[in-house]
């Protein structure tokens, strides 16, 4: 499990789908990918191959589940360990009026109990690790209280790790997209957390942007999490095996990641899936490359066409084909 975790890709919404796992795996064999949250009422009543299908390459792959009452949480555990999924992570952390209305995500925070009896309720259901994603607190919460708390609650049910993000939630008077940036990152005090829970695998997430500097946090903690800086410039991600898992990486570059990725384009198109639902995770590739911008220019503007095909990749490639050429000359 700690392997595993030493470095993982954030759950996010709208853009951590399936399509864009698929890209992240060719870049990094051993990084662990999660889910979109996918809500408990979603896979209970709805379409689950469509919520939670996954392609067998994902792996290691994790399913992050939003709810509260554990035996919705429980039977969602158990669908989705049947579907193959390689951990459940349950969301005590997103700030969304949609999930505050939903009383789960960042509220949970205030019910450390209710956490605890969610977490013992999947333990029960499933063989495989059951892990939270949570805050340092919500609102005025102290963070030295509500955190240890939460811990000392999830801890009790057996929890297999912890994920923090180093901030608080702010559900009053901030937005979602302000809540990613506004409270200030308080990393001392998850490396506190771990001198007191020193069992407990936890990670790391929040703010982390460059790999190297980060390295340091696992002379203390079990993972690192990366989120936006991770989507928005996955070319970081061909650096995890090597420097994280001392692995050689799987491809060279980001030309190699996009070879990788194009019979995987074919297969999907073929299936009816449109190019733009699938190029949109790779427009951050090439970033600081000459061409670069005419690389996302061009995907941006023809892959949303009807019957737009793997061409519209291989000429956004051929935007930055002469710099790449020149790359391969000084090697």
């Amino acid at each position: 499990m700690q392997h595993s975790m030493r470095f993982s890709v954030a759950p996010m919404m709208d853009w951590t789908d399936r399509h864009c796992r698929v890209l992240h795996r060719t870049l990094s064999r051993h990084a662990l990918l999660y889910t979109e949250m996918v809500t408990t009422g979603a896979i209970i009543h709805g379409d689950r191959q469509r919520l939670l299908g996954f392609d067998d390459v994902e792996h290691p792959v994790a399913v992050q589940l939003g709810g509260s009452d554990p035996q919705a949480l429980a039977a969602s555990a158990r669908i989705c360990e049947d579907f193959g999924y390689d951990e459940i992570n349950l969301n005590c952390g997103c700030p969304s009026d949609r999930v505050q209305n939903g009383a789960f995500g960042a509220c949970l925070m205030r019910e450390p109990q209710l956490v605890g009896d969610c977490v013992a309720a999947m333990k029960a259901a499933v063989r495989i690790p059951v892990t939270v994603k949570c805050r340092i607190g919500v609102d005025d919460q102290d963070p030295r209280e509500a955190l240890w708390t939460l811990t000392q609650n999830v801890v009790a049910a057996g929890v297999d790790a912890l994920t923090v993000h180093a901030r608080k939630a702010w559900l009053q008077g901030l937005s979602p997209k302000e809540n990613r940036d506004v409270p200030p990152l308080d990393y001392a005090i998850v490396h506190r957390l771990k001198a007191d829970f020193p069992a407990l695998p936890i990670a790391l997430n929040g703010g982390l942007q460059d790999l190297a500097a980060a390295l340091p946090h696992l002379d203390v903690l079990d993972g690192l999490m990366f989120g936006r800086s991770a989507y928005q410039t996955p070319d970081m991600l061909a650096q995890v095996d090597p420097l994280v898992f001392g692995k050689p990486a799987p491809v060279a570059n980001s030309f190699e990641a996009v070879e990788a990725y194009i019979p995987y384009l074919e297969a999907r198109l073929a299936e009816g899936v449109r190019l733009h639902d699938m190029t949109r995770h790779m427009l951050g590739l090439f970033t600081g490359l000459p061409g670069a911008r005419a690389w996302r220019r061009t995907l941006a503007t023809r892959a949303v066409a009807r019957g737009a095909g793997t061409e519209v990749v291989r000429e956004a490639l051929a935007m930055l084909a002469p710099t790449h050429v020149v790359d391969e000359a000084q090697v």
